[in-house]
């Protein structure tokens, strides 16, 4: 990944998707050859020359200020997210060769193995990592998704399942909104780890067997899926809506539990009740260890 590239395309789509008046800019007349705010105006609520400003975008500024960094998102009006993707981007990176981590079997604390298992009538709950690897599910996150000890060591990835699988077109009612989401958060941990090896892999599959995908990268949106809603059409369950939070495991780094829930009393709780009584485990959650 070149990061200059990177930064400078991520800014210009979030000029893009502004109109002067919502940025608060003043509209200078003349007809406007592009969308959403030209570099002068970015600029100015930026409280900087517009030379440095095209410099910035054109990658010709390798060393950026904070200062400089909280105006242009400001300018921009870039949310929590967005703001925290700027300053990845724009962070001065040692010339030369990107450097492989050393391969590893990502190891999840019995501890957190338990908590899953206490989950396992009441909620669906993995622990992934930043690229979504499923490092550890409970059986009902299992029975509910599909199966992850069933598959190949490379294809336990939530993003994976629901890109690739054409089981989760099925699955997930708004499947277009699910993909895009898991899209965004990919570009999010691209930009914070550029030179992994097996996240730069599973960009360049996506983006050669998912057709929706070039469309959805290029739009540079960025999110987390830290929380949500998602609906699905269970083969088993029927129509559930469950709501997920990703909770980070401070003394886990890049590890982080996602865990969907249902409202209480409505029909989803009692079909994901159902399902956890019709799918009794044969055994406990249990690591997924990489195969790199």
């Amino acid at each position: 990944m070149n990061h200059n590239d990177e930064l400078g395309d991520f800014l210009r789509s979030r000029r893009g998707r502004l109109r002067p008046e919502d940025a608060g800019a003043a509209f200078t007349g003349g007809v406007r050859r592009v969308p959403g705010l030209r570099r002068e105006e970015v600029a100015h609520l930026a409280g900087m020359s517009t030379d440095y400003y095209a410099r910035l975008e054109q990658g010709r500024h390798p060393h950026v200020s904070e200062t400089v960094l909280e105006g242009v998102a400001r300018a921009l009006r870039l949310d929590d997210t967005e703001r925290g993707h700027l300053f990845e981007l724009a962070r001065t990176r040692a010339p030369g060769p990107a450097r492989r981590r050393p391969a590893h079997v990502p190891r999840v604390r019995p501890e957190v193995h338990h908590t899953l298992d206490v989950l396992n009538d009441v909620s669906p709950a993995l622990v992934i990592n930043h690229r979504s690897d499923v490092l550890a599910a409970n059986h009902l996150a299992k029975a509910l998704i599909t199966d992850f000890d069933a598959l190949p060591h490379r294809d336990r990835n939530l993003a994976r399942f629901v890109l690739l699988q054409p089981a989760a077109r099925d699955l997930y009612t708004d499947w277009d909104q699910v993909a895009a989401t898991f899209v965004a958060s990919l570009r999010l941990a691209a930009g914070r780890h550029p030179d992994d090896s097996q996240l730069n892999e599973l960009v360049g599959e996506l983006s050669i067997k998912v057709p929706e995908f070039h469309m959805w990268w290029a739009s540079h949106r960025v999110d987390q899926c830290a929380h949500g809603t998602q609906r699905l059409n269970h083969p088993v369950a029927g129509e559930l809506t469950l709501s997920y939070e990703t909770l980070a495991l401070p003394a886990d780094p890049d590890q982080s539990i996602c865990l969907y829930t249902t409202e209480p009393g409505s029909p989803s709780t009692e079909a994901l009740r159902l399902l956890a009584s019709w799918t009794t485990p044969t055994h406990t959650s249990r690591i997924f260890p990489s195969s790199h």
